[in-house]
């Protein structure tokens, strides 16, 4: 089977087209990213302020440690949220990355086994060994990318669910942290 130009053209066209829309997304997450952490430094250059002004009209150290301690919660719960903020952004991009990239690989998987078809097809008699050994070879091809596929996802859940596990024990850890602390001061 040989490609005709337009043929060609129109694959060029399809990849230059998926190349295009990958690098959009790829800079969709960037400009997120970029705004999450304008928004950090806002938010922190405001409460800095607010806490040297606090720091600054302490009277003793007791008011001194119940200032340390009123901050600590809210700094891990910021930095979790955060966290969680790009962690969302991260695995977003990469969702469309991994769609994209399933979507080309089954157009992928349509072109080579019509292209086997039609060598099927026109082959010559007494080819049928070759034939099905085309076809294995395509079918373990298929079954082994679904696999990788699979077995992705599944790590990706794994990672999903610890980080939020993490997240969630060290802004419980902080909060107990902070409870003692405000039971000792």
């Amino acid at each position: 089977m040989n490609f005709t130009p337009d043929q060609f053209i129109a694959a060029q066209k399809a990849s230059l087209d998926t190349l295009f829309g990958l690098t959009h997304k790829a800079f969709e997450s960037v400009e997120k990213l970029v705004e999450l952490n304008m928004q950090v430094a806002k938010t922190s250059l405001s409460e800095a302020s607010e806490t040297a002004h606090a720091a600054l009209s302490v009277k003793d150290m007791q008011e001194l440690l119940a200032l340390q301690s009123s901050l600590l919660q809210p700094a891990a719960e910021k930095a979790a949220a955060y966290s969680r903020h790009v962690y969302d952004i991260v695995s977003g991009a990469g969702a469309e990355l991994t769609k994209t990239a399933e979507a080309s690989m089954a157009d992928s998987q349509k072109k080579v086994l019509a292209l086997v078809d039609t060598a099927v097809k026109n082959a010559p008699a007494g080819s049928e060994n070759a034939v099905a050994l085309v076809k294995t070879a395509v079918a373990a091809a298929n079954n082994a990318f679904e696999s990788v596929q699979k077995a992705t996802k599944q790590a990706a859940e794994v990672a999903e669910a610890n980080f939020n596990a993490l997240s969630n024990t060290a802004v419980k850890a902080t909060q107990q942290a902070t409870k003692a602390g405000k039971r000792a001061a």
